[in-house]
């Protein structure tokens, strides 16, 4: 499945939507009701070529949306969904939607030093719609002949990261608990508000809801399989792992990244260990760490 190629069916009436900005993912969920949008995009401009596709493939209307969490990569496509399909309701867990509007609000900063970047100007024009319907755990939605369920596995990616399971069809929504994305070699997105100790357990959670034969759609990049998911849920274990065994040795956070033997280039990982030292209970560091 090539970027900018339109929604393709991945799973009966589930289609992947995969857009050469950020190589993000867009999927479509059809039911008796209608459409469930999982995801918008990141910017309104973007999500305008994204109602297009939708149009074009005449697989019914949008009835809902979700976030699978609050980054403006997810998210700053759910007023021009709204703009298109009316007041639908956007679902995301709590904590998530809580932290939607100041995400983004940090990320349009960010643009405001970035003079050169070919999206500044949208991604400054868009307004920030969080969700409007949230829920801490499990959610079970009824699109009229097939049920979707939302659990949150905890935390790892951001604190309010989204699944979404459609049994029917033997296929999950990871969101950004899992990456495939060529772009980024598949090293999943240690941001500034990422659990690196948590998401190895939230990705177990992620397999407890798979088997051998399913599908599983990362925020970004190729569907990929359960094997896949195994192995970065590994290799993120790794990371966890090599974070607890630094801080327990008494290695000073300044010094972590150049003494850790890493899975991953160090380059991407500096969040992750800082985030990481600081999620430890004081039990587990010994001093000195700083």
């Amino acid at each position: 499945m090539a970027p900018t190629a339109g929604f393709q069916e991945v799973a009966d009436r589930v289609w992947v939507a995969r857009y050469e900005w950020f190589d993000v993912n867009v999927t479509l969920v059809g039911g008796g009701e209608g459409l469930l949008v999982v995801d918008t995009h990141a910017s309104a401009r973007a999500a305008r070529a994204v109602v297009e596709d939708i149009r074009r493939l005449g697989a019914g209307e949008v009835v809902r949306v979700v976030n699978t969490h609050e980054h403006f990569d997810h998210t700053f496509g759910n007023g021009e969904l709204r703009a298109a399909y009316g007041a639908v309701p956007i679902l995301a867990h709590e904590t998530a939607a809580e932290r939607t509007v100041a995400a983004g609000e940090r990320i349009k900063a960010l643009y405001d030093d970035e003079p050169d970047d070919p999206h500044r100007e949208e991604v400054q024009a868009t307004e920030i719609v969080a969700a409007d319907t949230t829920f801490s755990s499990a959610l079970a939605l009824d699109l009229g002949d097939r049920m979707i369920e939302l659990v949150h596995p905890g935390r790892g990616h951001t604190a309010g990261d989204v699944i979404v399971r459609i049994p029917d069809a033997d296929v999950v929504l990871a969101g950004d608990l899992v990456e495939e994305s060529a772009e980024r070699g598949s090293v999943p997105g240690f941001g500034e508000d990422c659990y690196p100790m948590d998401w190895p357990l939230s990705l177990d959670v992620v397999l407890a809801l798979t088997g051998p034969s399913s599908r599983i759609v990362p925020g970004h990049g190729a569907v990929v399989d359960r094997d896949f998911v195994e192995e970065q849920r590994t290799v993120i274990g790794v990371v966890a792992e090599t974070i607890r065994d630094l801080a327990s040795r008494g290695v000073p956070l300044a010094q972590a990244l150049e003494v850790g033997e890493w899975p991953y280039p160090r380059d991407e990982l500096p969040n992750a260990v800082r985030r990481g030292y600081e999620q430890l209970p004081r039990s587990q560091k010994r001093l000195p760490l700083v």
